[in-house]
C-alpha cells in the first residue's frame, strides 16, 4: 500500500496545480497550491499580500522570504510527507535548508499552529475529486 501511495503522490505532484493535504493527527484538510516547476517555485509567494491554505514547493529543501510582504510558517517535509521541522519566518530572511527535506509547505504565519501541525506528523495527500467550491470550503478546516 505504501508503495502505491508513493507512486500516486509522485504523479499528483509532478506538475503545478492544486491538491489537498490532510493532517490525520488534527483532522484538518488544507487546500494547497503545488509549485512543481522551477518557475513557480522561484516565484513562490513573492508579490502576494496573503496566502490561502498553503503553497507546497516540490522539490525543495529550503526557502527564503526576501522580498516578501508578510511572515509565513514553513514546514519541511520528507518524501513520505513526514514533517521534519516547522518554523515561522519573518520577511527578509533566508532559511537554512534541511538535508532530508524533499518538499516545503508554506502558509500564513500562525496557520500551522492553528492546524496543530508538529514535527513528526505525517500528512496525507487527498485525491482530488471535488469542485472549486468544495476546495474553498476545505481551506484549513477540521473534518
Amino acid at each position: 500500500m505504501a508503495r502505491r501511495q508513493h507512486g500516486s503522490t509522485q504523479n499528483s505532484l509532478a506538475q503545478d496545480g492544486s491538491a489537498q493535504l490532510r493532517l490525520p493527527a488534527s483532522g484538518v484538510t488544507v487546500r494547497v497550491e503545488v509549485a512543481a516547476s522551477a518557475r513557480s517555485r522561484t516565484r513562490g509567494l513573492l508579490g502576494r499580500d496573503r496566502v490561502e491554505g498553503g503553497l507546497l514547493l516540490v522539490p525543495a529543501s529550503g526557502v527564503h522570504t526576501l522580498g516578501m510582504r508578510f511572515s509565513i510558517d514553513v514546514a519541511y517535509l520528507r518524501r513520505d510527507f513526514t514533517v521534519l521541522a516547522v518554523r515561522t519566518m519573518l520577511p527578509g530572511r533566508i532559511g537554512l535548508p534541511r538535508l532530508r527535506a524533499r518538499m516545503v509547505l508554506e502558509a500564513a504565519a500562525g496557520a500551522m499552529s492553528a492546524w496543530g501541525l508538529r514535527p513528526g506528523d505525517r500528512l496525507e495527500l487527498v485525491p482530488r475529486e471535488g469542485t472549486q467550491e468544495q476546495d474553498r470550503n476545505t481551506t484549513g478546516t477540521r473534518s
